[in-house]
């Protein structure tokens, strides 16, 4: 029997494929099935149905404590990105006497600094605006070679790279978290009837912005 998948016969799409992530939740249901299968339980006897219903409270209490972490997760996310504001303001601050840096962008993400985005877009917002500053202090550099003798605005590079890299971390972190409700809530029976009952949707996980992706795929040096 030939392999289903054959990586080397094809057949392959020359031109590639490229994915995104689609924006839209979908809500959890049951059929007449999943009534019928609870009220077999009590016919059964008075013990599997109590059973069950131990068994959906536990659930239900499961399905509230993954909310949490997958909040937890985007609060971490949250806490990165302020940080990276802060340092990005001050580094501007260092450099702003000898060097014309988007003040536009600075602007817009100094407003950040009173409070933390609540939600998936104003965190892709806040990141591409992040971005752009980091972007605007890179090409400063190149511009003022002597900026980069400067210790403070140096350190705070450095910290800016470091924080970068835990928003990725935790942008996998919260990906996973997303992945592991999006998968159980349809885990039939207890777990999918629970889902239903309290009327839960799958969760987006992170998306990059259009922005992004089209600077991923661009020739940056």
């Amino acid at each position: 029997m030939a392999n289903e998948l054959d990586e080397m016969t094809g057949p392959v799409n020359e031109e590639g494929r490229d994915v995104h992530v689609i924006d839209k939740q979908i809500p959890v249901k049951t059929d007449w099935r999943s009534t019928l299968f609870q009220v077999m339980l009590w016919v059964l006897g008075i013990i599997p149905g109590i059973v069950f219903a131990v068994m959906k409270i536990k659930a239900k209490s499961y399905l509230q404590q993954l909310q949490q972490k997958i909040q937890q997760a985007a609060s971490t996310i949250d806490n990165y990105q302020t940080q990276r504001v802060v340092i990005l303001t001050n580094a501007k601050k260092l450099i702003e006497t000898s060097v014309d840096l988007d003040k536009d962008t600075f602007s817009k993400i100094a407003s950040y600094r009173a409070k933390a985005p609540v939600d998936d877009e104003g965190r892709l917002e806040l990141a591409g605006l992040t971005e752009a500053a980091s972007r605007s202090i890179n090409v400063a550099f190149e511009a003022y070679p002597d900026l980069k003798a400067h210790n403070e605005i140096r350190d705070a590079l450095q910290q800016n790279a470091y924080l970068q890299q835990e928003v990725t971390a935790a942008r996998e972190l919260y990906n996973d978290a997303v992945n592991r409700w999006n998968t159980e809530i349809f885990e039939w029976p207890t777990k999918m009837i629970v889902a239903a009952k309290a009327g839960y949707t799958t969760r987006i996980p992170y998306t990059a912005s259009k922005e992004m992706k089209e600077k991923s795929e661009s020739v940056l040096f």
